[in-house]
């Protein structure tokens, strides 16, 4: 378990990193359809050396389920992200993705039985209670956007599916988590290739995206790696609420590298206190 809670935590991080990444990589080229498929296509080929490397055992055939997964979450919520970030801006959209551990904690009870303590229910609820919080926001700065704040919620609630779904077909397989965090990735970007490839200008498009959003690619691959070792490890209900520290680390990393672009308010920083109370609660607790 405390493998579970580690993998976990660092997959909060690179999730928060990847909030900032999106949003950098949009102040340089505003292609959403492009900077997609640069991202899935570089986690892709990252992930999949890596497993490579590694030597992972797997059979093709137990590899399909994550293929498809791939190609929802986070291959279409992949658009609606970079979309939500666009519109709400990385901190705000950041935060409304940390409603994914509601979903993730509800599905997880409600489909796959899984136990319901009330350190669970009260960490969850603290770190959802920020996302409503900023939800609830009066005077929005400028530069947020209605529709970014619901295409965030969308988004939370494909992340909470993604992990129960990872973790029902991940305990009948027998191929590594990095293999699986592969195949995810094949999904995803064969479904952002495709809604591409039938755009035009095409390769122009592709190399104007490829160094602004590689570095989101990389942090994508770090997420999807270690989400899928910490699910293997640790129950949906205690690794998600982990996994909703991204709320905090969008706010920090908000904080050191869009000066410029966003504004933290006081109001978010209440918000990523929430969050780490909540993930704080559950890891002490399990």
């Amino acid at each position: 378990m405390v493998t579970a809670i580690a993998c976990a935590c660092l997959a909060g991080m690179f999730l928060g990193a990847l909030n900032i990444a999106m949003r950098r990589g949009l102040e340089h080229v505003k292609d959403v359809n492009a900077g997609a498929a640069v991202i899935a296509a570089t986690a892709f080929a990252l992930i999949g050396a890596a497993a490579v490397v590694s030597g992972s055992d797997f059979e093709a055939a137990d590899l399909w389920p994550f293929v498809v997964l791939g190609a929802f979450v986070p291959g279409v919520s992949q658009l609606l992200a970079l979309h939500a970030v666009e519109g709400a801006g990385a901190s705000r959209a950041g935060v409304l993705f940390g409603m994914a551990p509601l979903f993730s904690a509800l599905i997880a009870i409600g489909a796959f039985h899984e136990s319901l303590r009330w350190p669970l229910v009260a960490g969850t609820l603290l770190v959802v209670a920020g996302g409503i919080v900023l939800a609830c926001e009066g005077d929005r700065p400028a530069h947020v956007r209605a529709y970014g704040a619901v295409l965030a919620v969308v988004v939370a609630a494909g992340f909470g599916l993604r992990d129960n779904v990872a973790r029902a077909v991940g305990g009948e397989v027998s191929a590594s988590p990095l293999a699986q965090a592969a195949a995810i990735m094949l999904g995803a970007a064969i479904v952002l290739a495709v809604n591409l490839l039938r755009q035009n200008s095409v390769r122009p498009r592709l190399q104007a995206a490829l160094v602004p959003f590689g570095v989101a690619g990389l942090v994508t691959a770090l997420a999807q790696a270690t989400l899928l070792e910490a699910l293997s490890r640790g129950q949906v209900t205690v690794v998600a609420p982990l996994v909703g520290t991204g709320v905090l680390w969008t706010v920090v990393f908000a904080a050191i590298f869009l000066r410029g672009s966003e504004l933290v308010e006081r109001r978010v920083l209440v918000v990523a206190l929430l969050v780490v109370a909540g993930s704080t609660l559950v890891g002490a607790t399990s």
